[in-house]
């Protein structure tokens, strides 16, 4: 096997014994982006000297004998819309093209205390807007399993460069399912933790009370390793929970026998693949063998939860992005009459159809007169189908369903119908809006090799057991074959 190949703990094994070098480590992900990345698109920008030079550290470091994390001199590709000093953060948008981040994000300040390598900055939906990576200003990212096929979104980059051996994990963004969908599409796994576990500073927001920044991995157990190091309060963050974490790494458990896991089955009606639906059933098979219990049971108002969610995270989205006007930072139009004119081209010409789509809707939403019909609303049954979900724990352990309600489909598919490819985040919202850990597991393949994942959410902060059941079911589960490039 090339180094590449390797998972992550495995790396960090190898590194101890002093078998490999971080210097080789890189060398080999460098090599590897450079031979692949121009089928796939998943970087914007590739670090590769100041990545070497990090590994050199590291291994002096160890040569002397310091005691090192985990994760120390192992590569990480960092979603574009996480800072990380000097290097430059587009999030996928014209509108950011050439600006260079002034400071570390929280996450990306733990992750170089842990001296990991900070390899690349990766591709993206335009300020994480979308489901496919093909809102990115910087094209489309490409499936690793076929190549005409998308990598989902909005960390469509860090799932297929996970996917393709050039890095062995990354960071991404979830607001809506970003980082589960397109570890679906991807084969890979993807873990959004409770909502605050994880610091929010230094990551550009779309829609703040949903934003989350969390793992996508090639397994559960370098999920856990990558998890124990970003996890934490902030207090930079308002939003981070003051809640101390265990080491979820070392206490990964292959043991679910007599875990409660509810199936909401009146989901599944709209399930258009049926491939989806037979994997799905045949990883509850694989659950029953290791002696879990598997239970019916229902969410309440579960049709709202899209228009919910859109509406709220377009709003949030129209405020956040006030910001972008032309004046302080980023892009800029030329040969502008006066202000007003100047902020209109701007923003015109600086953000692409979706974030205008999303600007307008959530403007209209806040407006007067309409505040009180849709986004209250709205808010009104985000509590509601919460409040469903923190009851259903108190008689589940787990709830389980399809990642996605499809495979990935092909590249131009539905850009020009928006509703359908919000229709993709259908399974994945419910953990954003009720601020709940989840995860997306390989459960298989369709029937021209696709990866197909499972989704299994927790109650808040039992991140431990949410890891365990994945955990368990990974190691039982045969895997799926890995894309050929």
């Amino acid at each position: 096997m090339e180094l590449y190949e390797f998972k992550a703990f495995e790396l960090s094994q190898m590194l101890n014994k002093k078998q490999i070098s971080s210097v080789d480590l890189v060398s080999s992900f460098v090599n590897r982006i450079k031979t692949v990345d121009d089928k796939l698109n998943s970087f914007i920008t590739l670090c590769a000297e100041s990545a070497l030079k990090q590994a050199e550290t590291v291994d002096r470091k160890r040569l002397k004998g310091e005691t090192l994390s985990l994760l120390a001199g192992i590569p990480i590709g960092i979603k574009d819309n996480i800072s990380v000093k000097d290097v430059r953060m587009t999030c996928g948008s014209k509108m950011l093209e050439n600006y260079i981040a002034p400071y570390d994000a929280t996450v990306v300040e733990r992750l170089k205390n842990a001296d990991s390598v900070i390899i690349g900055k990766m591709n993206m939906d335009e300020f994480a807007m979308g489901s496919s990576t093909q809102t990115s200003y910087f094209g489309a990212c490409r499936n690793p399993y076929d190549i005409s096929r998308v990598a989902g979104g909005s960390s469509g980059g860090c799932a297929a460069a996970v996917s393709a051996d050039m890095i062995p994990f990354a960071l991404g963004s979830d607001t809506g399912g970003s980082i589960r969908q397109p570890s679906s599409f991807c084969g890979t796994v993807g873990f959004k933790s409770t909502y605050g576990a994880v610091s929010r500073y230094g990551l550009t927001a779309f829609a703040s009370s949903f934003d989350q920044v969390g793992p996508i991995c090639k397994c559960v157990k370098d999920t856990a390793m990558l998890f124990d190091v970003i996890a934490g309060c902030d207090n930079r963050d308002s939003t981070s929970a003051d809640k101390h974490y265990g080491i979820c790494f070392a206490n990964l458990c292959d043991d679910v026998r007599g875990l409660k896991i509810g199936v909401p089955w009146e989901l599944f009606e709209s399930i258009s693949q049926p491939d989806v639906f037979t994997g799905f059933k045949k990883s509850l098979k694989v659950f029953q063998d290791l002696g879990a219990q598997i239970l019916d049971i229902t969410i309440e108002n579960t049709k709202f939860a899209l228009p919910a969610y859109y509406v709220i995270s377009s709003a949030e989205a129209s405020s956040n992005l006030a910001r972008f006007d032309g004046v302080r930072y980023g892009y800029r139009a030329d040969n502008c009459t006066d202000l007003n004119d100047m902020y209109i081209k701007s923003r015109s010409q600086g953000f692409g159809d979706e974030c205008k789509r999303r600007i307008m809707l959530g403007t209209f939403v806040l407006s007067a007169g309409y505040y009180d019909a849709y986004y209250k609303k709205a808010v009104s049954a985000a509590k509601l189908i919460a409040d469903s979900l923190n009851s259903l724990f108190e008689k589940v352990d787990i709830i389980a369903m399809p990642t996605s309600p499809e495979t990935a489909f092909s590249v131009g598919d539905k850009l020009d119908n928006p509703v359908k490819m919000y229709q993709s985040d259908m399974f994945t919202i419910f953990a954003n809006l009720a601020g709940v850990p989840a995860i997306s597991v390989p459960c298989g393949a369709d029937k021209i090799g696709l990866p197909i994942g499972l989704q299994l959410m927790a109650n808040s902060f039992c991140e431990q057991t949410l890891l365990n059941a994945a955990f368990s079911f990974e190691n039982a589960f045969d895997g799926i074959q890995k894309p050929r490039l």
